[in-house]
């Protein structure tokens, strides 16, 4: 059977890819009692990353926005793993955390980490408004335009 948040996605045109392994000494994400943080989501597709270089002069607005959007369905996909496959568990999204690599002039980090933030509000309802924090950042790994962190409550 399918959970009524399967269904959202299925809904929004969304498909859960497989998780990005990490790419260093960490795991992917924590569970602690009932909280599950993710590690850093790249925007990645079709299991490669996809969305590279500085926002504003190599990447566009609409593109870092894809790409936070990207970088939301990849934390999800490990959010179901952490929920043993049941998203329906999640009752909140608590935080996201927002990497934009940009110059020392960009000003838009709110914008393109609504990206991710519509999407949380978009598959979740209520449940998925968050507290967040949006950095600029002079680079992020291999490139990567957007990296974003998470916290969630589960049951």
């Amino acid at each position: 059977m399918t959970g009524r948040i399967d269904a959202r996605l299925a809904e929004l045109g969304i498909t859960l890819p497989d998780g990005i392994p990490p790419i260093g000494s960490y795991v992917p994400y924590v569970v602690t009692g009932d909280l599950v943080v993710i590690a850093g989501q790249g925007p990645a597709r079709d299991g490669k990353y996809a969305i590279f270089g500085q926002v504003g002069t190599e990447t566009s607005i609409e593109e870092a926005i894809e790409a936070a959007r990207l970088c939301f369905i990849n934390m999800l996909s490990h959010l179901k793993s952490a929920c043993g496959g049941n998203l329906d568990r999640v009752q909140q999204v608590v935080r996201l955390g927002g990497f934009i690599f940009s110059g020392a002039d960009f000003n838009q980090h709110a914008q393109i980490m609504n990206g991710a933030s519509d999407l949380a509000l978009a598959v979740f309802g209520n449940a998925g408004r968050h507290a967040r924090t949006t950095v600029g950042a002079s680079g992020l790994p291999m490139g990567i335009s957007v990296e974003i962190e998470g916290l969630f409550r589960i049951a």
